[in-house]
């Protein structure tokens, strides 16, 4: 297909740009001031011609060099001593009249010069040094030029090129990632090894009338391996990989983008059987809005480009398309829709089992020690998606280094564990005794609190060392496994540990200070989650009401976003979310006064240790802790055994 975009740029056909002639041209002008500078302005003459117009006194300004006479006319009438041929041609040339002969022998030269009165000189001839310098510079001057030109016309150079794709083309080789380098999302892998099968054996879905996809989309948080998934397609199915982004295709020229979608595929066309990777689609296939602003007009035209590109590409042809984004909801409908991006690949964050196999990748290469356990390290990072772990393995093996280990320990993940989720410890900041003492009651009331309720998470750690930009404590706790499905009751308990920080402070000093503002809202989000999206108010019913997401808690700005809930309604949901947060508050302020010794201890021990483990909270709390956590496990069984019960009714709606 031919670039009409080229044909606008570059009017200088290829290799023969602008450079080029400029070159020529001066190669040219040193030619042409060589011969001139050659041209004869002398005319020669015979020695004895040029004897009798000495003795006759007519010629003057010798030069005498050892093998040249060379001088000039007196007068015009001087020329009537020579030849009829030679005064034509004095004649026809004018002032000044000049000539050159070849000096021969002649002892008696000198005398005759001085008898009539003639000035002359010596002169040595040329050599080829001074050939060479007279070549050499003008060729010097040349070069300059020529480098200021390239210099000028390289902005021109990569103007006519502008509308190109410029993809990086890997080979297999090159990759070298395979699906055994990728763990914890199986689905996604099962799904694809159908791709790699048709790239590897077409003829096996060609002879039944199958069609491979045209293009997959892989959709999922960012750092979840979706570029590596891609990446290992390529790997094991053998076949050129292309991978560019998608904000390479926008250009401040219009027009640019739509050259380089048709250029990018023409170059596929050609490597064919072959996979093309777009990766963070988002920037070019941003949804298409009626009367957009003329800013807009290049990446629509782009974006047209694109799917006029997919829709052409002939079925079986071999070029699959392959794109990664994290914000599928901001795609346009057409790319989505079968024919184009036939399969949509999700990806999740891995649960448990898919970190602990991501885990046993990223330490392939790294010396554990005997008392790392994968399994723990797994179940301390929930949530966390492959390029978080990956930082973790690498955080620990820094801090490893650093120690001077000889392998990476289990406290050596604990720090980058801590270090991934709270940030680095910072040392550097100096609290006064009654910052420290408020924090150290703020985090034992956390910590007691969630070992005095059954549905709450084990605390793993507790601490006072601030860390990370705003965190001057943190009590850390760590899932036994993961959930999907939260029920009114653990929701409860979530949002008494969250109060319980605040309440710990207002029963220590009489007082409350700034430190509970995250915890606030966090429980004011959850509580209002609770009422007005799972309907678990028995004022305000099962319906989901009004706007509910996380920016929104005023009820105002709701309304002005198009809240689908009327002004009775929304006041009854802040009155509940308050009655909620009443009610835990009156709750936490129970337990933790009738475990007033207890919290003092933990308290206490945070000031002298900083840190508290969950072994010595456990030895601190006595046997109402113990208590909690046998009742805790106990309710966990109970779950387990019902989930695996018939006639259980499971909801699959989770957050």
């Amino acid at each position: 297909m031919k670039n009409p975009l080229k044909d606008l740029t570059n009017p200088i056909k290829p290799g023969f740009d602008f450079a080029t002639l400029a070159v020529i041209f001066g190669l040219a002008l040193l030619f042409a001031v060589q011969l001139i500078g050659l041209k004869r302005v002398t005319w020669p003459i015979a020695y004895s011609d040029f004897v009798r117009l000495v003795d006759a006194a007519q010629v003057d300004d010798l030069e005498i060099s050892p093998t040249r006479i060379t001088g000039r006319l007196k007068t015009p009438g001087a020329a009537k001593l020579l030849p009829a041929s030679d005064a034509a041609a004095f004649d026809a040339q004018g002032a000044p009249w000049s000539f050159e002969t070849l000096r021969v022998a002649d002892d008696r030269l000198t005398a005759r010069l001085d008898a009539a009165g003639i000035r002359y000189s010596a002169v040595a001839d040329g050599t080829w040094l001074g050939s060479l310098i007279a070549w050499a510079a003008p060729l010097v001057v040349l070069f300059a030029l020529w480098t200021w030109v390239a210099r000028r016309s390289s902005g021109l150079r990569d103007y006519a090129g502008i509308g190109k794709s410029k993809p990086q083309l890997y080979a297999q080789s090159e990759t070298g990632i395979t699906f055994d380098d990728i763990a914890g999302i199986d689905e996604a892998k099962a799904e694809l090894k159908q791709i790699v099968a048709f790239l590897c054996n077409p003829e096996r879905y060609r002879r039944l009338g199958g069609k491979i996809p045209k293009g997959v989309l892989i959709v999922g948080a960012p750092g979840t391996g979706k570029t590596l998934l891609a990446k290992a397609v390529a790997g094991e199915a053998g076949v050129p990989f292309f991978s560019i982004s998608g904000s390479a295709f926008v250009e401040m020229f219009v027009g640019v983008g739509a050259a380089r979608v048709r250029d990018l595929f023409e170059q596929a066309q050609q490597k064919a059987p072959c996979i093309v990777f777009i990766d963070e689609l988002d920037a070019l296939g941003k949804v298409r809005a009626a009367g957009s602003l003329s800013g807009n007009e290049e990446r629509e035209q782009t974006l047209n480009q694109l799917l006029v590109e997919m829709d052409g590409f002939q079925p079986n042809s071999g070029v699959i398309i392959m794109a990664a984004t994290n914000r599928p909801e901001i795609l346009d409908p057409a790319l989505l829709r079968p024919g184009r991006f036939d399969r949509h690949i999700a990806i999740d964050r891995p649960d448990l089992m898919g970190r602990k196999q991501i885990l046993a990748v990223h330490t392939r290469r790294v010396v554990l020690a005997p008392d790392v356990d994968l399994a723990e390290v797994a179940s301390r990072t929930p949530g966390f998606v492959g390029a978080d772990l990956a930082n973790v393995v690498n955080e620990a093996a820094l801090h490893a280094a650093e120690q001077d280990k000889a392998a990476v320990g289990m406290c050596d993940f604990d720090e980058a564990i801590d270090r991934a989720m709270t940030g680095m410890e910072r040392k550097s900041r100096v609290m006064n005794a009654q910052e420290k003492l408020t924090i150290a009651y703020h985090e034992a009331g956390h910590a007691l609190v969630a070992l005095s309720r059954a549905h709450c998470d084990p605390v793993k750690k507790v601490s006072i060392i601030p860390r990370g930009i705003a965190a001057l404590g943190y009590t850390q706790q760590v899932p036994t496994e993961d959930r999907y499905v939260l029920r009114r009751s653990e929701l409860l308990d979530r949002l008494d540990t969250l109060l319980g920080g605040r309440v710990a402070e207002e029963i220590a000093f009489g007082d409350v200070s700034t430190g509970a503002r995250n915890d606030l809202e966090q429980a004011t989000l959850i509580a209002r989650h609770m009422v007005a999206r799972y309907g678990m108010s028995a004022r305000a019913g099962i319906a989901t009401l009004g706007d509910v997401d996380g920016d929104d808690l005023q009820p105002a700005l709701a309304r002005l976003r198009g809240a689908s809930c009327s002004e009775h309604t929304a006041q009854l949901i802040d009155d509940e979310v308050r009655e909620l947060l009443a009610d835990a508050h009156e709750r936490v302020k129970q337990t933790l006064v009738a475990q007033r010794a207890t919290l003092e201890r933990i308290a206490r021990a945070l000031l002298e240790r900083e840190v508290l483990e969950r072994s010595e909270l456990l030895s601190l709390a006595g046997d109402s802790a113990r208590h909690s956590v046998g009742v805790r496990e106990a309710a966990m069984s109970r779950r387990v055994a019902g989930a695996k019960s018939p006639g259980v009714l499971e909801d699959h709606d989770h957050e």
